[in-house]
This record gives C-alpha cells, sequence and structure tokens, in this order.
C-alpha cells in the first residue's frame, strides 16, 4: 500500500511538484492507467494558495493536493463496468476505456481531485504515477521535483507511523473516508495584535500576552517582540478566545469575544500607563 506525507511548513510554493505532473501527463499517453491530461483545466496534482488574514497581518499557505487515494473511495462506486478500480498497492485508477461517458464519477469526489475531459468524454486524475512505479521508480514525479523534501512517498504502514508521531492530519476527516495522503502543518486560524505605548508612538517589547480559550479557561501566554507583535497559531476555527495583556507600569488590559471563524489580526492595541 502507498501513501504520501505533506509537510506545509516546507513548502514554499514554487509549484514543481504541479509542473512535474504537467510534464509527464500532458500529450503523453500512458494507456492503460492514463491518457493524456488537458494542458488546460487539469491539475492532478494542485497546489492550492490560501490566502491568510488581512492587511497587514497577511500569511500565505500552499497546499497540495493530489488524488488522496481514500481506502473507500466513493468514485469507485459512482463507476460501473469496473470503471474505478483499485489495485493491490492502493492506488486507485479511472479505466481510461471502461469509464467513457460516466461523467458521475467526478462528481463523486468530495475532494474534487476529479476532472472531466471534455474532449476524450473521460473523467481523469492523479495516479500517483503508476505507470513509473511498475517500471521501478520509487516515487511519482512530484514527490521527485520537490525540491524542499515537503512531499514523501513510501508505504502506508511507513507514511502512517511518521504521520503518527508528526501529529500529522488528512483533509476533511469528516467525509470517513481513510485517504492515503497526510499533512502536516495545515492551516488553522491565528490571533494576532501590536502593542505600543499610549500615544501609539512606540512598540512595546516583552508584553505578556494571555490567551484563554472560550468557556474552557485553556491558557496560552506569549510574549510581544521588539516590534511589539504577537501571535498565537494553530487556534480551532469557529472559537471564541478572550485576551489578557500585561506589562509592568501598565494597566492590564482584557480583550474579550474574540471568534476565529477566520483569522484574526487586533490591530494596534495601546495600553495606559499606570
Amino acid at each position: 500500500m502507498k501513501a504520501i506525507l505533506i509537510d506545509i511548513t516546507k513548502c514554499n510554493g514554487c509549484f514543481n511538484c504541479q509542473i512535474a505532473c504537467k510534464d509527464e501527463h500532458v500529450d503523453n499517453d500512458w494507456s492503460p492507467y492514463a491518457t493524456p491530461q488537458p494542458d488546460l483545466g487539469h491539475f492532478w496534482m494542485h497546489v492550492a494558495e490560501i490566502e491568510r488574514g488581512e492587511v497587514p497581518k497577511v500569511k500565505v499557505a500552499y497546499v497540495p493536493k493530489p488524488c488522496m487515494q481514500c481506502e473507500d473511495p466513493p468514485c469507485m462506486k459512482a463507476g460501473h463496468e469496473d470503471a474505478v478500480y483499485k489495485r493491490k498497492d492502493g492506488i486507485v485508477i479511472i479505466d481510461p476505456e471502461k469509464s467513457k461517458g460516466q461523467k458521475k464519477i467526478v462528481k463523486a469526489c468530495p475532494y474534487g481531485c476529479i476532472y472531466w475531459n471534455e474532449e476524450s468524454n473521460i473523467p481523469q486524475k492523479c495516479t500517483f504515477c503508476a505507470h513509473l512505479l511498475d517500471q521501478g521508480w520509487k516515487e511519482p514525479r512530484c514527490v521527485e521535483a520537490c525540491c524542499t523534501g515537503a512531499l514523501t512517498f513510501g508505504e502506508y504502514s511507513e507514511i502512517k507511523n511518521i504521520a503518527k508521531r508528526r501529529k500529522a492530519e488528512i483533509l476533511s476527516p469528516e467525509f470517513g473516508l481513510k485517504p492515503r495522503v497526510y499533512y502536516i502543518g495545515l492551516p488553522k486560524k491565528f490571533v494576532a495584535g501590536t502593542i505600543v505605548s499610549p500615544g501609539m508612538d512606540e512598540a512595546l517589547e516583552n508584553v505578556k500576552i494571555t490567551l484563554t480559550r472560550l468557556p474552557k479557561g485553556k491558557k496560552i501566554t506569549t510574549q510581544t517582540n521588539n516590534y511589539g507583535d504577537f501571535e498565537f497559531e494553530d487556534l480551532e476555527a469557529g472559537k471564541g478566545f478572550s485576551l489578557l495583556i500585561e506589562k509592568a507600569g501598565y494597566r492590564p488590559k482584557k480583550i474579550g469575544s474574540i471568534r476565529t471563524e477566520k483569522d484574526v489580526y487586533l490591530g494596534e492595541i495601546p495600553l495606559s500607563p499606570k
């Protein structure tokens, strides 16, 4: 069984994996694994750019997204006459001949990883470069092309052990499909701000900031840097928090009702002297 581990913290958005996929599959017929990928509109390895926060606190996360190679693939159930099948190594393949006209296979994928080839009248997707693996390659082209080591390909048992140790996650676990693509560092929510002096003309360093999860009361503490900035990362979405700001010589300041439906930048927060 094969699997991929994707470390978002190492991905710099170079798109090498996406380009390598195009290079391998556009204008190349790898039947019976897959027929040529169209030059436009298909991204069997898609690097999603996720913009976070708001000016002036903006971040971008890059999330490479191949076929999830589900243990219980809904695309296989949607196809008929064995149009979609799973190999012994767990790789899910859409048969380019048997799948002709079966557009419902595209709609069956909740991850949006299957594309419709209008010219060929077939559904298509990532194959983990099964044609190369069967020739003795150790990894798909996307993994080979990754210059930062963000992509790791291997046996499912090995990848799963690493994933467990590194507290990796899967995309949309609520689907219940047990995908064999794991992610380290999937972007969650952040709360950030900048602490300044009363006249807002000086950044305050080493200010103690305590974030409290409501209503459970779990606390996280940090300090501002020399620019007066602070940040709490990896927060759950849609939760409530309060913030306590403390520094010697200044009055404590509390901010309540912070919600993480989206990333939160609180802006410049002035402290009043005692």
